[in-house]
């Protein structure tokens, strides 16, 4: 990777608001060169709707240009809120794409705008989320899921999974692999020389002693004790409802929660719409939107870009730590 490899942005679902984000995008500016992968005619229709100036280049390796397009077009004719699965492929691709370029060097780092993921399945191709399609093309074992936003780190010991196939999906054997790539990329990626987690119970209470679920005792309390017997400084299982206050947040640098709904909504909370998405353990940088496709606001509609652009600024600051190390 050199010093100037640019950022690979996927504008992501067409017929939702990511065009329109990078068409916003494209007149900010970046301590690092800017491509944006995506059907030039869709995302400039965005920009004029918005009276917004598009015109970059066409990307070229090596170009100079502080934003460049590097055009992928849509199978279909796109309309803005209305979904197409015969895009789907269209923006599958636009990940394909940006993973080869930042596997090959190309690229310093990937972030994605939102996708839709039921129109992806609606299309024949099972799809879970980006995080899910990117560990199984780079054919990483494990990947974790971080949002960063006001001030918190949250990872998910789960991701996309129904409620009720949480509590089977949380072993100790998963736990600990996923507390080693969390505590490794904190050191690694975010420069935080001795991270300290906190991890949630599963159940209420963190279980009250038994009386409310065994999984913390069985499961969670044992990953996290032999992992604190190596030295990483790992603490839990904490009742969720005090997890999130200040005084049990004070000194630690992330947490760990045991399923989406259980860490997110606190996150978002803190920082909705300028929140970061990041998916560690793989060995690209990516990073992406905390919000989804928002039909009802593409191509007009009051929107913020604070997430995307708090997305490219910390792919940029990772893909340079990551250079670095």
């Amino acid at each position: 990777m050199s010093p100037a490899a640019p950022i690979a942005i996927t504008a992501g679902e067409p017929a939702g608001i990511g065009p329109d984000l990078c068409a916003i995008l494209a007149g900010r500016r970046f301590p690092a060169p800017l491509v944006i992968l995506g059907d030039r005619a869709v995302v400039a229709d965005r920009a004029r709707r918005r009276g917004l100036a598009f015109d970059p280049p066409d990307y070229a390796r090596g170009t100079a240009a502080r934003v460049s397009f590097l055009p992928i077009p849509a199978a279909a004719a796109v309309t803005p809120g209305r979904l197409d699965p015969a895009n789907a492929r269209h923006v599958l691709a636009l990940l394909d794409r940006a993973l080869e370029g930042c596997l090959a060097g190309e690229f310093g780092a990937m972030v994605t705008a939102p996708v839709q993921k039921s129109t992806i399945n609606e299309a024949g191709v099972p799809f879970t989320g980006h995080t899910e399609y990117l560990a199984e093309r780079t054919g990483t074992p494990r990947v974790v899921m971080l949002l960063a936003g006001g001030g918190l780190r949250v990872a998910l010991a789960t991701t996309h999974l129904p409620l009720s196939a949480v509590p089977a999906a949380i072993t100790r054997e998963s736990l600990e692999a996923t507390l080693r790539i969390l505590e490794k990329d904190l050191r690694e990626r975010f420069g935080i020389a001795r991270p300290r987690i906190l991890v949630a119970g599963l159940n209420p209470h963190a279980g009250e002693s038994g009386h409310l679920g065994r999984e913390e005792i069985d499961r969670i309390a044992p990953a996290i004790a032999r992992l604190a017997a190596e030295g990483l400084l790992v603490e839990g299982p904490l009742p969720a409802d005090t997890l999130f206050t200040p005084r049990t947040l004070a000194g630690a640098d992330a947490v760990l929660a045991m399923y989406h709904d259980q860490g997110l909504p606190v996150l978002k909370h803190a920082s909705f719409g300028h929140a970061v998405n990041v998916t560690l353990g793989l060995p690209i940088v990516r990073t992406s939107v905390d919000h989804g496709t928002a039909l009802d606001l593409a191509g007009e509609g009051d929107i913020d870009a604070g997430s995307l652009e708090a997305a490219v600024a910390l792919a940029i600051e990772l893909a340079s730590a990551a250079k670095r190390a």
